[in-house]
C-alpha cells in the first residue's frame, strides 16, 4: 500500500478482522458483518480553528478505537485481507482500553 498522510483532523484505521462466529464457525467474507473497530496507524495535525491556531487531535497512532458503521471511506492494502478506513476524528466513537 502507498503511504498514506491524513490531512487535517482526519485518521488511518486499520480495520480488526472478524472471521470466525460466536460458534467458532469459519464464515466466508460475504456473510460476516464487519468489523466495527480498528487500530490507528496514522493521523493527521488536527483541524485549524477561527484563528488559525491547529487542535491537536485527542487519539494518537496506536490506540484501539470504535467507530460507526458506515463511516469513513475503505482503502484496500497491499493483501487482499488487509482494510483500512480514513475516518474523521468525529467519526470515532471512542478508544477501547
Amino acid at each position: 500500500m502507498k503511504k498514506i498522510k491524513p490531512l487535517n483532523n482526519k485518521v488511518l484505521v486499520k480495520r480488526s478482522k472478524a472471521v470466525t462466529s460466536k460458534g467458532g464457525i469459519l464464515l466466508p467474507d460475504s456473510a460476516q458483518e464487519k468489523p466495527k473497530e480498528g487500530e490507528i496507524v496514522a493521523i493527521g495535525p488536527g483541524s485549524l480553528d477561527e484563528e488559525g491556531v491547529r487542535t491537536p487531535l485527542a487519539v494518537k497512532v496506536g490506540d484501539r478505537v470504535l467507530f460507526s458503521s458506515y463511516a469513513g471511506t475503505e482503502v484496500k492494502g497491499d493483501s487482499e485481507n488487509e482494510e483500512f478506513l480514513i475516518l474523521s476524528e468525529e467519526d470515532l466513537l471512542g478508544i477501547l482500553s
